[in-house]
């Protein structure tokens, strides 16, 4: 298999389009746009892209949106070799069409491909393909307060085989899907349930990575956060240090003005934590990326040395987090302004409000 260490000058793809005959009216799109809620639906097109080991990156598609044909001994199905991404695209009030920081997203797949044994997708094909979906739907794009077109990028292991080694036929697909304000009601304090018996990734394993396995490890324990009345699940390593949630990274705020976020290799390289994180060094805050136990979390709270705790991710973008959970106590969390203040900078940046003076948005229809 052909890894990729850095990217190359590559050509374009040559993409064959074929459009969806049965694709929604401007009737019907509208009024789906006016609620759509999160990954409930999905526009009227998908790309799909091949990789062999004999062939490479090959026969790149636009197709209507729909069922994908897979052998029942494909191997992701017995073995969970496959990785996905997370990123969104903004309707700007010139009409334009943007996305937020996909090289960074570009990487961080290569980054999971690479430790699922899988092909490392070039950066310029990954913006390619951004691009290309966009070009037959970017009408799917909502203009509302706080929406955005979810894209999801994915690639699993296709081929027939029931031996136990790395692929030799890989599919790529990207689809997307219209998503409305996260908080309908504003955004309000989460409670956090403190997972002691699981853990979402041990070190060394695929906790960096954005892969399924991952995710399917935090779903029981989230379900017990759900039943301890909370709505997120935080996870520690062997050692009692924070990782991140189940879907998130955390970031302490102290008295002094310092950000501290946890950072291992079995924790996610959130964009979104990195993005807000610079924000936070323009003001002249000081970040400290390091083990953070949860004694010192505790200690933190109850000394008033940590006057803030929030969560950060894709979907939300930022959550504060008004209170820890657990099965012998609960803590309630200081609140303040800072998270809101960054998010409010980085939505701005995102939806074409506020300069964008690190050059993080590309254009994604011109």
């Amino acid at each position: 298999m052909t890894l990729i260490d850095s990217d190359a000058t590559l050509e374009p793809l040559e993409f064959a389009v074929t459009k969806n005959l049965t694709a929604k009216n401007p009737s019907e799109r509208a009024q789906i746009l006016a609620d759509p809620g999160f990954g409930a639906h999905f526009t009227d097109h998908m790309v799909d892209l091949c990789w062999s080991q004999k062939g490479g990156w090959h026969r790149p598609r636009v197709q209507p949106f729909g069922p994908i044909s897979l052998s029942p001994a494909a191997a992701v199905l017995h073995y969970g070799q496959e990785i996905f991404e997370g990123i969104k695209a903004y309707r700007h009030a010139d009409g334009g069409v943007y996305t937020f920081r996909p090289d960074q997203n570009a990487k961080r797949l290569r980054r999971s491909a690479r430790r699922l044994a899988l092909p490392e997708l070039p950066t310029e094909y990954f913006l390619q393909s951004l691009r290309e979906l966009i070009a037959v739907d970017a009408d799917w794009v909502p203009s509302g307060d706080d929406q955005s077109l979810y894209l999801r990028p994915f690639m699993f292991a296709s081929e027939a085989f029931l031996g136990v080694r790395p692929a030799n036929k890989v599919a790529y697909y990207l689809i997307a899907s219209p998503a409305g304000a996260y908080f309908t009601g504003g955004v309000t304090p989460v409670k956090i349930w403190l997972s002691e018996h699981h853990a979402r990734a041990a070190k060394g394993g695929t906790g960096a990575a954005k892969t399924g396995g991952n995710y399917a490890a935090s779903l029981l324990p989230q379900s017990e956060a759900y039943e301890n009345g909370c709505d997120q699940v935080v996870f520690l390593d062997p050692d009692g240090n924070v990782e991140e949630l189940g879907g998130m990274n955390v970031v302490f705020v102290h008295a002094d003005g310092t950000l501290v976020t946890p950072a291992s290799d079995s924790i996610l390289e959130g964009i979104t934590r990195d993005s807000i994180l610079a924000l936070a060094e323009d003001r002249g805050h000081t970040v400290e990326r390091r083990s953070v136990s949860l004694q010192e979390w505790r200690d933190g709270v109850a000394s008033g040395d940590i006057v803030e705790v929030f969560a950060c991710g894709t979907a939300a973008v930022v959550t504060p987090i008004g209170e820890l959970r657990a099965e012998g106590f609960t803590d309630t969390q200081p609140t303040g302004t800072l998270a809101l203040e960054l998010r409010k900078e980085l939505t701005d940046i995102q939806y074409g409000r506020a300069e964008d003076r690190h050059g993080w948005l590309v254009r994604l229809d011109a």
